[in-house]
């Protein structure tokens, strides 16, 4: 992937979403993940996952969950965790067929 001088991979991936952390453009990764946790889309969370690993978007999905953010997570916490079931399913079956 071609990065735009004094630009870094990630930034370059989240101007494709800048509904996300609107009010910040310059905001962190996890400012961005943890935004699109809270409010899910399959499609933009399987992009996220192809271009920062389901490790990471586990680890963030988990440390929203320690940090009290459960309260805010009940809606979406089913969602989330079928899309990251779902996702990790079709990362291994497609890692299995060659």
């Amino acid at each position: 992937m071609l990065v735009p001088a004094g630009s870094t991979p990630g930034k370059t991936f989240w101007a494709r979403y800048p509904g996300l952390v609107w009010s910040n453009p310059d905001a962190e990764d996890s400012a961005y993940i943890c935004a699109e946790l809270l409010a899910p889309h399959f499609s933009t969370i399987l992009a996220i996952a192809i271009e920062f690993g389901l490790d990471r978007l586990r680890k963030e999905w988990q440390q929203m969950l320690e940090n009290g953010e459960a309260r805010k997570l009940q809606r979406t916490k089913p969602l989330v965790e079928r899309i990251l079931k779902n996702i990790e399913e079709g990362f291994r079956d497609a890692s299995t067929r060659n």
